[in-house]
């Protein structure tokens, strides 16, 4: 398939506008290839990603996040510093979308959104903490949890896939009872005013591979044999 046209569905789904200003969305890196039949996703490029998809004979990598690592260059660009692989990430907009990063952590939690806002996606449904918990621990082993304030209950809970934490006053604002997401710092924690789930950046994200999946599911596609950095 024209890579071209493969991008032109991933934008319909996830439009670009959607992706913050401060965000690197879209390509990064770009050959003279034009077809493309096998791509390689995953949710963060880096040198060893690069590695796996030259190993599979794969001309594209599709990812969510953008690429932060500057070790990746030596694997990405070949003698003639042209690049030697697509690289295209959804990031911003991916989130945002209806359908994209959080939504999908939702819907593979059985659960249904109730009310979408910017980032946050809000579930309206009395659940126990401990119920919560155990939904929570199929997807996320390593899950951590604050209740500062001994809360039994919950009536509403935002998610936020990836790291949300800086949306706990949205939250609260908007009558949650408790915030999903990943990468909570301990001060945040401490402070916490409502109970706050943190599932893990990596373990939050990794589902949404499986939208890029149904939208390119006339191409070859494989999964990047990727994990967690922390070893708990």
């Amino acid at each position: 398939m024209n890579k071209y046209e493969i991008v032109k569905r991933l934008e319909e789904f996830a439009p670009p506008e959607l992706a913050e200003d401060w965000d690197c969305s879209g390509w990064i890196a770009e050959t003279n290839k034009k077809e493309i039949h096998k791509i390689m996703l995953c949710l963060t490029v880096t040198e060893d990603i690069i590695r796996q998809a030259k190993a599979q004979n794969c001309e594209m990598i599709i990812s969510h996040h953008p690429l932060f690592s500057i070790n990746c260059h030596s694997e990405l660009f070949s003698e003639s510093l042209q690049p030697c692989i697509d690289i295209y990430c959804a990031h911003t907009n991916l989130d945002r979308t209806n359908g994209g990063t959080t939504d999908t952590l939702i819907k593979t939690l059985g659960l249904d959104v109730s009310q979408t806002g910017d980032f946050l996606r809000y579930v309206e449904k009395t659940l126990t903490l401990e119920e919560l918990k155990k939904l929570l621990l199929k997807i996320s082993p390593n899950l951590r949890y604050v209740n500062n304030k001994k809360v039994k209950t919950l009536n509403k809970i935002a998610f936020c896939a990836g790291s949300g934490s800086e949306f706990i006053e949205e939250a609260l604002s908007n009558g949650a009872d408790a915030l999903v997401t990943g990468d909570v710092k301990f001060h945040t924690a401490l402070e916490s005013p409502m109970v706050i789930f943190d599932i893990g950046h990596f373990e939050s994200e990794i589902l949404v591979l499986q939208v890029f999946e149904k939208l390119l599911a006339d191409v070859e596609t494989i999964r990047a044999d990727e994990k967690s950095p922390f070893i708990y």
